[in-house]
């Protein structure tokens, strides 16, 4: 350019001016001729070596360049030179930033906000540190004050929604994402941003629009294809989203995030070899990749491999949402090899109720094997285990002495008990019933259905009172199951123990059936007594919640309906009683021929009542 061939004359004339070669230097640069800049700005120190604003601009040059390394040396020097430099700390921080040191990147930005406070892009840029730090409360106000001063900031209201995001103030994102789009009408990250929030919020069909604009504003933009991908998938359509995901990596090979998307939509469509591939490559990508090695070992425990399924899951400690619930003691894990001859184990709950009652089936393989056996749980299912299980020490977890414990030789989570007892569990696949009810209040509740009328006495559950596009493909409408609700002469009991209402009164209204609920039991508290009330009934039916464990854990006769390409849908949730019947319904067909054929289960029942004035069940 003009500029360029100005500068070089100046140079011919004045080889030692140290500015032209500083100028010549800031012109290359916004031409993109990166090296020649960075070559004329090390002149420019050659001959004036207290130059701070080239070693600045020379420290910009090599961070374009990718020399991370070089631009942090280079910006030391420039604050060496001037420390009140307030540029060169920003441009610090965002090397630092760069090269994953955000705890001094973080004082790099309060530095430059100190030295100059209403630094716009200083507080922008703390806020996404602040971010990457987990400390949200905080990047939420960084973000805040730089919207403050510059209201029109579209780069911040977009980060502020993801930060808003992150913390679950979902509507609250969803209008900073608005924001950012008003500012900036072609701000493609804040559309996929947006639509992300949108699905997280169950509006899918918006969420695929803003996917969409997103791809029209920037057709390569590979994130916008996987997000889109995803949406599609909990819409149900997952020949589009695996088309999107594959377009996502097309555009990106390296893309360990859309590898593990395509995994899950590979497994949702039945396609399990392809599946185990994709996460497989995600992890080859990403060795640290934590939900892809989890989503790896439910594939690999659906296809009945379990010990390498088994090793898989113990990468759940590496999931943001599994870490709080880790314990750190001074005493080892034990590794399923050492002898527990003469040993005290402790043994403590990880995960919900359900998850700990479905691994106590295997209780009785420790502790057979231990001088001593601690488990510690839920509160709620302490006295329903220490009846079931009396030679073990059952009692309340209590983290606050964690650190200080001496009362046990080694500890296990209880979602690595499986791993150590591979054989038993592949050959015990169908235990008897190991959970003991309290037999008082079995009989009490067996009068109490009495009371209601004849037999058979069938609880039903069917919902998570957790809600999520994933969990609702497991839990069809309470009206899809009116081949069941419909059979005459059955008297149906609730096991829900939340959001329920609702569905009874449309189960009474549309279908003309009642489905009694005993108000005086707490079903979310009172799990004893749930699963006494269990013991009574003739039969459970249930989609994959809960109680099913509670019912197959007495040996009441359990039906479940089931999705069979769930991510759920193995040896670690599955209960491995011989009670518990599983009908399976796949991805692409209705939820109606597996209410069918349990129907025709409970007919069967109903054959082998003599024709008594009251159903007594045999015990």
């Amino acid at each position: 350019g003009e500029a360029e061939a100005c500068y070089n004359q100046a140079i011919a004339l004045k080889p030692n001016d140290a500015q032209a070669r500083y100028n010549l230097g800031i012109t290359l640069k916004e031409l993109g001729k990166l090296d020649e800049a960075r070559a004329s700005y090390e002149q420019a120190i050659l001959l004036k070596s207290d130059y701070a604003e080239a070693h600045n601009n020379l420290g910009n040059t090599l961070q374009e360049l990718g020399r991370l390394d070089d631009a942090e040396a280079t910006y030391i020097e420039a604050i060496a030179l001037k420390p009140d430099y307030t540029e060169a700390h920003y441009n610090l921080g965002h090397t630092l930033q760069g090269l994953g040191r955000s705890v001094d990147a973080e004082a790099c930005y309060r530095k430059a906000i100190a030295l100059k406070s209403d630094y716009v892009e200083a507080h922008n840029n703390l806020g996404f540190t602040l971010q990457e730090l987990g400390r949200f409360d905080e990047a939420e106000a960084s973000f805040r004050q730089a919207i403050a001063l510059e209201p029109d900031y579209a780069e911040a209201h977009s980060n502020l929604g993801n930060t808003l995001k992150k913390i679950g103030k979902l509507g609250e994102a969803e209008a900073s994402y608005m924001k950012a789009i008003a500012f900036k009408p072609d701000y493609t990250e804040a559309y996929s941003n947006l639509g992300n929030t949108l699905q997280e919020l169950s509006r899918l069909d918006e969420a695929e629009a803003s996917h969409r604009q997103a791809i029209t504003l920037q057709p390569h933009y590979a994130e916008a294809h996987n997000n889109l991908g995803l949406t599609l998938k909990e819409l149900g359509r997952l020949d589009e989203a695996e088309a999107s995901q594959k377009q996502a990596i097309a555009l990106k090979p390296d893309y360990a995030e859309a590898y593990y998307n395509l995994g899950i939509t590979l497994k949702e469509l039945g396609r399990l070899d392809e599946a185990e591939a994709s996460y497989k490559k995600a992890i080859a990508l990403k060795p640290d990749y934590a939900e892809a090695h989890h989503n790896l070992s439910f594939a690999l425990l659906y296809s009945g491999r379990l010990e390498e399924g088994l090793d898989e899951y113990e990468w759940r400690w590496k999931r943001a949402e599994n870490l709080s619930e880790n314990r750190h003691f001074p005493l080892p894990v034990w590794d399923g090899q050492k002898s527990l001859q003469g040993k005290r184990i402790l043994l403590w709950s990880e995960q919900g109720i359900g998850d700990t009652l479905n691994w106590a089936s295997c209780l009785p393989l420790v502790s057979s094997l231990a001088e001593h056996t601690i488990l510690e749980c839920q509160e709620k299912i302490v006295s329903l285990l220490a009846r079931s299980f009396p030679d073990i020490e059952v009692k309340p977890e209590d983290r606050s002495i964690d650190a200080k414990r001496d009362d046990f030789d080694f500890h296990l989570p209880m979602g690595s008990l499986y791993r150590h007892f591979v054989p038993n569990i592949g050959e015990n696949s169908n235990i008897d019933a190991y959970l003991i009810p309290d037999p008082a209040r079995v009989e009490f509740w067996r009068d109490r259905l009495g009371s209601l009328g004849k037999g058979p006495y069938i609880g039903i559950s069917w919902k998570s009172s957790e809600v999520s596009p994933f969990r609702l493909k497991h839990y069809p409408p309470i009206l899809e199951w009116s081949s069941v609700l419909t059979i005459p002469d059955v008297t149906f009991i609730n096991l829900q123990y939340s959001d329920f209402a609702g569905d009874l009164t449309d189960i009474k209204n549309e279908l003309g059936v009642t489905v009694h609920n005993f108000d005086d039991l707490d079903q979310y508290n009172e799990v004893d007594d749930v699963a006494a009330l269990c013991a009574a009934l003739d039969m459970v039916v249930s989609t994959k919640v809960t109680p099913l464990i509670f019912s197959s854990g007495v040996g009441t006769p359990t039906k479940v309906a089931n999705w069979r390409q769930s991510t759920w849908n193995n040896v670690l949730t599955n209960p491995v009683c011989s009670s518990i019947e599983m009908f399976h319904r796949d991805t692409w067909e209705p939820w109606d021929k597996v209410f069918k054929s349990i129907a025709e289960n409970i007919l069967q029942l109903k054959n082998t009542i003599a024709p008594t004035a009251k159903y007594i069940r045999k015990k």
